[in-house]
């Protein structure tokens, strides 16, 4: 695993965030990793949901804490965002993220970025109405719009192209993930 800091810091230990500084701690990263391969697999930090009624409040190890609610209409409170909502906050935030760090590591600052995920779905299927819809979505579209002084637009979309495939929460998304379901009865 990279070495990594705690997420958690107080505003007199923030990291001036600049491009070079992005670009040198990727370079430092890929540095590392190229000499302690065995580094670069790990298991990622838990998320554990307890709900009440149809609100989540979802927490990690370190602190880390969302609260999801369904809507009014299925049973919620909807006093928050839906999971549904989260994960295209998590396509949205990752994509932005690689697409910075790309842009980052190619010397390049960006005066735009701006992600957008919508998608369609179907409540018939996550509701059990109809088995042949899925549950989930049944398409996703991210819109990227960027810009960067002197930069081509051809540049650009090769920016946004290579992030595209490097965006774990994308691929996570397009690849089907192998996945478990352990059940222990309380």
């Amino acid at each position: 695993m990279i070495p990594r800091t705690e997420s958690c810091r107080s505003e007199a230990e923030e990291v001036s965030v600049t491009t070079d500084h992005i670009r040198q701690s990727i370079d430092q990263a890929v540095s590392f990793l190229a000499e302690h391969s065995e580094k670069a697999r790990y298991t990622d930090r838990p998320a554990t949901a307890v709900v009440e009624g149809l609100r989540a409040e979802v927490t990690g190890q370190h602190g880390e804490s969302l609260v999801s609610d369904m809507p009014r209409s299925v049973g919620g409170g909807g006093s928050a965002p839906t999971p549904g909502w989260f994960l295209r906050a998590a396509v949205a935030g990752c994509d932005a993220t690689v697409i910075a760090m790309r842009a980052a590591a190619e010397g390049i600052e960006l005066s735009t970025l701006e992600v957008t995920v919508t998608s369609e779905s179907d409540d018939r299927g996550f509701l059990g109405m109809d088995d042949s819809l899925p549950a989930g979505p049944l398409q996703a579209r991210t819109h990227v719009r960027i810009g960067a002084d002197g930069v081509s637009p051809d540049t650009l979309r090769g920016i946004v192209e290579w992030a595209e495939v490097h965006s774990p929460v994308s691929d996570a998304l397009r690849r089907a993930v192998p996945t478990t379901v352990d059940i222990e009865i309380a």
